[in-house]
């Protein structure tokens, strides 16, 4: 029986690593990292006050996103928010909802989300993180779809919260009578690589 030659024992080690190598670093990775293009992506809200729905949006607000459809265990969404960018085309009710009464943004300035964990649904992915808004923090699912494009990436989603679970509703203001509890967020991300 013939021993096998030294190139022929160095190249099945090599393979041997190669392989290991390739599925520790697909194990342990495989999310891309982006950033969300502030001019090109939006952040909205809608409530209802007085029986008609309004909406807003947050001018100002950061989001650090890794993921790919594929490596779920290692998906990230970081998002901050400016609270002091709401705008819903109303002085007075952006006034009272920069307020002490609702978000407070002198002593809570910003809203902090960082998901928890993600799952594949029928119509995209859900994931459930935590919220951090005026002081409280709770979590909130997100229902979300995510496309890759030439440029980087699309992310779209919504999701539902009770306000009051977050404290945004004191004095007039934590009646329902006159504000529903119920707040509808939806998001459209443009992501660009992170650099």
């Amino acid at each position: 029986m013939m021993k096998p030659s030294l190139s022929v024992l160095a190249l099945a080690v090599s393979s041997v690593l190669l392989t290991g190598a390739a599925g520790v670093a697909g194990a342990a990775g495989g999310t891309a990292a982006y950033t969300a293009d502030p001019q090109q992506s939006r952040l909205e809200f809608a409530g209802v006050q007085a029986g008609a729905e309004f909406k807003g949006v947050f001018k100002n607000f950061t989001a650090a996103i890794e993921f790919a459809p594929d490596a779920l265990a290692n998906a990230r969404f970081d998002v901050q928010i400016d609270l002091k960018s709401e705008d819903t085309g109303d002085k007075d009710r952006d006034t009272t909802i920069r307020g002490a009464d609702v978000f407070d943004v002198a002593r809570w300035p910003t809203a902090h989300y960082v998901t928890r964990t993600f799952s594949k649904t029928a119509a995209g992915f859900t994931a459930v993180g935590a919220l951090t808004l005026r002081g409280v923090t709770k979590d909130v699912p997100i229902d979300f779809r995510f496309a890759q494009t030439a440029a980087g990436a699309k992310l779209e989603g919504s999701a539902k919260l009770k306000r009051l679970d977050f404290g945004a509703g004191q004095g007039d203001w934590k009646s329902t009578d006159e504000v529903a509890d119920a707040v509808k967020i939806n998001f459209s991300l443009v992501l660009k690589p992170k650099t």
